[in-house]
């Protein structure tokens, strides 16, 4: 699959991509997400049809919520994958129901670019509770600043596939993915999968 190398960074866009299973004129929309670490967030987003790009950083919004956090950007294509079920994944990814005492470093978010996705995602985090037995701390915020991660650690489930971090932490997640892909969207997928001794953590 032959993407192109940047997008702007700014706003939702109409470009022109070739897939090898069609060739046409394509939205593309963006959406910041931060939960977990972002190395486990960027691999879990990099393996979702309809996803052309991710961009590993820290993302920080407004007061009190202005400090920069680990988290990602996801380019998307609305025809192949919604708002929706990008939250679903996510929500699923990273242990978005404790507040713990990594949350400045792990801040659990969405983050908006556009009044449209603010009103959508606040939307969507309200009809998904119903699939946990606690309660979401996942909030929904205007995005305001990026800052990449070192060149070094960008990519890093396709650059150490086989390191310890990644067999502990990523792939259990892909694992999820792989079912709620599969399946569709299921009740209490967190809990299931704790149960399988999937680790849902950060």
């Amino acid at each position: 699959m032959k993407i192109p190398k940047t997008l702007p960074s700014c706003g939702n866009i109409v470009v022109a991509i070739k897939f090898p299973y069609f060739s046409s004129m394509e939205e593309v929309r963006k959406i910041g997400l931060g939960g977990g670490c972002h190395w486990c967030t960027e691999a879990v987003f990099q393996a979702v049809e309809g996803v052309i790009k991710v961009e590993q950083g820290y993302i920080a919004s407004e007061a009190p919520a202005d400090a920069l956090s680990e988290a990602v950007i996801i380019h998307y294509l609305p025809k192949r994958v919604n708002l929706k079920r990008l939250l679903e994944v996510h929500l699923h990814t990273h242990n978005s129901t404790s507040n713990h005492s990594f949350r400045k470093k792990y801040r659990s978010a969405v983050y908006y670019f556009t009044s449209e996705d603010e009103k959508a995602a606040k939307e969507f985090l309200k009809e998904l509770q119903k699939d946990f037995e606690e309660k979401l701390i996942t909030r929904v915020l205007p995005f305001v600043e990026f800052k990449a991660s070192r060149e070094s650690i960008r990519n890093y489930y396709k650059k150490n596939p086989d390191a310890s971090f990644c067999k502990r932490y990523i792939e259990p997640k892909l694992a999820v993915l792989e079912i709620i892909s599969r399946k569709g969207p299921i009740k209490n997928f967190t809990r299931r999968a704790r149960s399988k001794k999937m680790k849902i953590t950060k």
